[in-house]
């Protein structure tokens, strides 16, 4: 069928459900009840004060300590929504409520969304099917209507709800009226384009919007026939099957969802994947992988999960605060817009209330005074005229040169302003200060380091809906994804090895095999080379890895006796007189009403961040409070001292060292893309670093481990289908399995081979890892270079000697040892004897895994 014909609608508008729409997400809670939230979280905390390193006692009564935690992009990007009703005060202490009402502003702190023109996709979400030539209005509603005649009531209805699944998908990720990237590479139809096609869209938008009107409950590919054509069965069949995959529906921890059995497995024996790293990504991956029939390990480096996420239990160790206690989240902390987030999905499974970040937030000068509202407004508004200039400058950079060229956005924005003579005077220079050190937070990077190209290429995919947090901190995410998931903690991976057999993940304490391995650790990890690969990586990923930048951000958290600062804001700025520290406790959060306790945070952004670290914890702690008295003390409210403190170092963790990633200069949106890239089918990466649509977030890690598992599945069923099926055989009451391995090339299984040193290259035996083992050798004689015409000679030899044999230095010292100490000939293939010919039968048919 041709692209454009006329199709028929699938859905039978009498049989469609009005519910398909997603409802909005769960009314914020009030005080108390994220109090009682956060105080069960608090029950369950375990290897908290793990993470906290060097806790000291302070004179003033308060423990002032290192932690490893990293921050998510959060709440710099707050939903667009009014600000909820007011939250009551939770002390009796003076409220700075009078002093701040007539300066306070609804203010959104976001990541400014500027982009190239054209950079938005525009097509317009009704356009599901194919018209005959150009679109009319006729079909805008994707109904086809003879020309003339009045649309029925439930043409109308079919219409309506045709759009509204449409925005769900959009929501979700997908494009308006066509096929994403996955769904292509899964080929979910035979052809693209066409009638099927268009009634592939609007099933596949129908079946995604069942699920996320009820995620309590998994979508059965019947239950979406029912109001669909049985002509159409085979588009359901097929959306509903890459849906699942994907992990777009019938996810998360609904326990209907939970109780699902697994899937059949690509193959038998089901296959094994090693998965690094216990983050979201990882859980994520873990546990839709074990849902698909697939055998999963998680190799962890610290005592508890949640990697960049962590929940801190602080409690008061004072006799006269007995019972005063709050969750405190030292890294990621907020879910960034709830349309189409799984977590907001996740939270409506557990029952997790939301507590909507309020858009009020005051800012102070140095002094104490509040800034002046027509100032605010006036520096807000050039900022973003600052902004604008530079998106016009990258345009015509764009347009006038091939190849373009790259700056700093940070070079860029201060010629500008010294240009348009903009926030000339000290009080305004400082509130423009404020604006660049909040689009560093939103970062997590100086604006030096900051590609003025690509710096915002993920804001048109941005996840709408309000910014909440959750009451009781984000690890009961953790601790529920976790749930029932084999994980080996307090292991330091330094090795992953991978070659035509599987994979091998070597830690100080011990080694793990599967078929394959996901890495998830942070991009800060990677740069830093702690973990070898061996082969190495492939170049185009290593320099993608150098271009990519991951940032640092940092926090000061406070536990008060009570709430002196009004809870009835979420969050309040302070602005300072130098720029270069114009990061430093530029932004404070009250967690009061979801801590379960009066708990304010304090954030250190740009290259404050980076000096942060060099400052003992006491000393920063003690800044904080002199923040705190400069901008309550004028209003006669005295700051109390705190019960406990806590400073997080992501910098100098080694599990991190830093917070997130960001678009260097140099670099762009593609770099996640080639990060995201698996390595020979063995190697797959996930993270927030390799996800381009959401990077920096924590929805971004969780879709990245969905990604992979998907990608995982399909690499699994693709070696399954290279050799034919295996036959069962019952030997000596044992069953077997006989494959055929004549149609695989020994040439491309040494395309990946487990070792390579100069011109040698090894697989071993992959029935066994003993070291007096025998491992097929291959040397290249001449040209060294695999596939370039080489004569390739072959030996057998202890895999115990392979590492002697790799340390030494120059092929000619190998070659004599090899003879003389190791007893090794070499031959042609037909020379290796029954040994040989019994070692390579075993290697290929170590493939159909």
């Amino acid at each position: 069928m041709e692209e454009g014909s006329e199709a028929q609608p699938p859905l039978q508008p009498e049989a469609v459900s009005a519910e398909a729409s997603e409802p909005p997400p769960p009314v914020p809670m009030d005080q108390d009840e994220g109090q009682a939230a956060a105080a069960e979280a608090m029950e369950g905390e375990a290897e908290g004060a793990a993470a906290a390193a060097g806790t000291i006692e302070g004179e003033a009564g308060y423990a002032a300590a290192d932690a490893d935690p990293m921050e998510d992009e959060a709440a710099d990007e707050a939903g667009a929504a009014e600000p909820m009703e007011d939250d009551p005060p939770t002390s009796s202490a003076p409220s700075a409520t009078a002093a701040v009402d007539d300066s306070t502003i609804a203010r959104k702190r976001r990541r400014r969304k500027k982009q190239f023109p054209g950079m938005i996709p525009t097509a317009g979400v009704r356009v599901l099917r194919a018209a005959a030539s150009a679109p009319s209005a006729a079909h805008l509603n994707g109904v086809p209507r003879r020309r003339g005649r009045p649309p029925t009531s439930s043409s109308l209805r079919l219409a309506r709800e045709l759009d509204a699944e449409a925005l769900i998908a959009l929501a979700a990720g997908f494009p308006a009226d066509s096929l994403s990237e996955d769904e292509v590479a899964a080929a979910v139809l035979s052809r693209i384009g066409g009638v099927d096609q268009t009634n592939y869209l609007v099933v596949r938008n129908h079946v995604l919007a069942l699920w996320r009107s009820n995620p309590l409950s998994p979508v059965a590919s019947n239950a979406a026939l029912a109001s669909i054509r049985a002509e159409h069965a085979h588009l359901v069949a097929a959306a509903h099957s890459f849906l699942s995959d994907h992990a777009y529906i019938n996810f998360g921890l609904a326990p209907s969802v939970i109780s699902l059995p697994p899937c059949p497995p690509p193959s038998l024996p089901p296959p094994s994947v090693l998965i690094v790293g216990a983050g979201f990504a990882g859980l994520a991956a873990a546990r839709h992988l074990m849902s698909l029939g697939f055998k999963v390990a998680i190799v962890e480096g610290r005592l508890r999960p949640g990697g960049r996420v962590f929940t801190k239990s602080m409690r008061s160790t004072a006799a006269e605060y007995p019972d005063i206690a709050a969750a405190a989240d030292l890294g990621g902390s907020v879910l960034t817009g709830i349309n189409g987030n799984p977590l907001g999905v996740i939270a409506r499974q557990l029952g997790f209330p939301l507590h909507k970040v309020r858009d009020k937030c005051p800012l102070y000068l140095p002094d104490g005074r509040p800034v002046d509202p027509d100032m605010d407004a006036r520096v807000e508004a050039a900022f973003n005229q600052l902004l604008d200039k530079v998106c016009q400058l990258r345009q015509v950079v764009a347009d006038s040169i091939p190849h373009g060229v790259d700056v700093s956005l940070g070079m860029a924005l201060e010629a500008f302003r010294a240009a348009h003579g903009v926030a000339a005077e000290r009080e305004e220079r400082m509130l423009l200060d404020w604006h660049l050190a909040n689009l560093e937070y939103a970062n997590a990077a100086p604006l030096a380091d900051l590609s003025m190209a690509f710096w915002d290429q993920d804001d048109p995919y941005e996840m709408g809906g309000d910014h909440c947090f959750i009451p009781g901190g984000n690890s009961r995410f953790v601790r529920a994804l976790a749930d029932g998931i084999p994980i080996f903690y307090g292991q330091n991976v330094r090795r992953i090895q991978y070659g035509c057999d599987g994979a091998m993940v070597y830690t100080d304490k011990q080694t793990f095999r599967g078929d394959m391995v996901l890495c998830t650790v942070p991009l800060g990890v990677l740069k830093k080379g702690n973990i070898q690969f061996v082969p190495e990586l492939p170049a185009q990923k290593r320099e993608a890895i150098e271009r990519l930048g991951f940032g640092l951000l940092n926090k000061v958290v406070l536990l008060f006796p009570y709430d002196f600062w009004d809870g009835r804001i979420d969050t309040f700025g302070h602005l300072t007189e130098d720029s270069g520290q114009r990061g430093e406790f530029f932004l404070f959060y009250s967690y009061s009403s979801v801590s379960g306790g009066p708990l304010l945070i304090a954030l250190v952004a740009g290259e404050s961040a980076i000096e942060f670290e060099k400052t003992s914890p006491a000393e920063n702690v003690e800044k904080v409070l002199e923040t705190l008295r400069k901008i309550f003390s004028p209003k006669g409210i005295e700051v109390p001292k705190p019960l406990q403190a806590i400073c997080t170092r992501w910098g100098t963790d080694k599990f991190t060292y830093g917070s997130y990633s960001y678009v260097a200069i140099g670099s762009s949106g593609d770099d996640y893309d080639i990060l995201a890239e698996s390595v020979c089918d063995r190697v797959f990466f996930a993270g927030e670093a390799t996800n381009r649509r959401y990077p920096a977030t924590m929805h971004g890690a969780l879709l990245s481990g969905y990604r992979e598992a998907a990608n995982i599945v399909r690499a699994a069923r693709r070696r399954a289908k290279k050799v034919d099926s295996p036959k069962k055989m019952d030997v000596n009451n044992e069953v077997k399995y006989e494959v055929k391995v004549d149609n695989i090339d020994l040439d491309d299984l040494f395309r990946t081979p487990d070792a390579a040193f100069g011109g040698f290259s090894v697989l071993h035996d992959p029935s066994t890892s003993e070291p007096d083992s025998i491992s097929l050798l291959r040397v290249g004689i001449g040209a060294r270079k695999l596939g370039s015409g080489s004569l390739f000679l072959y030996g057998l030899i202890m895999r115990k000697n392979v590492a002697n044999l790799a340390a030494m230095e120059g092929d000619e010292q190998r070659l004599s040892t090899l003879y003389r100490d190791f007893g090794t000939k070499l031959v042609g293939l037909d020379g290796l004897g029954d040994s040989g010919s019994s070692l390579i039968s075993r290697i290929k048919a170590a493939v159909r895994k």
